[in-house]
């Protein structure tokens, strides 16, 4: 039970990050036009980054010992398809919220993870939750921006999304995010520690879907044309993930 108060801290710092990225998304002429998108494009690719070492360093790694070759292959898989179906339904109703949905795809297993290991004894706990929290940061950033539409500078509560929302309403929905860390958190802590199986298949379900949306919705966003520096940014963003992985280890 000693652990349990640090680990629900932790969680919530975690998920906090993502309404403190999307502060940091409505900073508006952050410089010349050409740079404040090239700067836009860079954080894109940087939370793609972000996501891919979460699936190559912690979601897999800490999953695949505990399910067999089938499983692990009908985890992903189903994943990558439910992600897919998703994702087509969204296009279809005109909707912008790719980077959300993988965000919340990386951090509800990862945060159930941190419970799990707290739940077996906290090692590298504090680290994993950092990670997840710097993770959440250029995503909260990238969803924030993708479902406002801000590309015309507008007062706060004027600004419109795709679908008529302002931005305070998408504000205040990651707000409500937050819990869904320490939640998740309590969940790995007190059940999932116990089925490293059912821990492991989610993980890997998971890790199926940000893969999906990586390469079919956020890539596509992070490119643009005769600058370079955004895809230098995935390169960042998945170092950031291996020097986490090396101080976890």
């Amino acid at each position: 039970m000693t652990s349990l108060a640090p680990m629900v801290l932790m969680a919530t710092v975690a998920g906090a990050a993502i309404p403190a990225g999307a502060l940091l998304a409505r900073i508006e002429n952050l410089g010349p036009a050409w740079l404040e998108k090239e700067f836009r494009h860079s954080v894109i690719a940087f939370g793609g980054g972000a996501l891919l070492s979460a699936v190559a360093l912690v979601l897999v790694p800490e999953s695949v010992n505990a399910l067999s070759t089938a499983w692990i292959a009908l985890a992903m898989i189903s994943g990558g398809l439910l992600f897919g179906l998703l994702d087509a339904a969204l296009a279809k109703a005109k909707g912008s919220a790719s980077q959300l949905i993988a965000m919340l795809a990386d951090f509800i297993p990862e945060a159930m993870a941190l419970g799990a290991m707290f739940a077996a004894g906290g090692n590298g706990a504090m680290l994993l939750a950092l990670l997840i929290a710097l993770q959440n940061l250029p995503e909260g950033f990238n969803a924030f921006r993708e479902m406002t539409a801000t590309e015309q500078p507008a007062h706060f509560h004027r600004k419109r999304t795709a679908q008529g929302m302002s931005a305070m309403p998408v504000l205040l929905m990651f707000v409500l995010l937050v819990p869904l860390g320490p939640l998740a958190g309590l969940a790995g802590h007190y059940w999932l520690a116990s089925h490293p199986a059912v821990l492991g298949f989610i993980m890997l379900f998971a890790s199926g879907g940000i893969l999906y949306l990586v390469f079919q919705d956020i890539a596509p966003q992070a490119r643009l044309e005769k600058h370079w520096a955004p895809s230098f940014g995935a390169v960042l963003g998945f170092l950031f993930g291996v020097m986490g992985h090396i101080y976890l280890g």
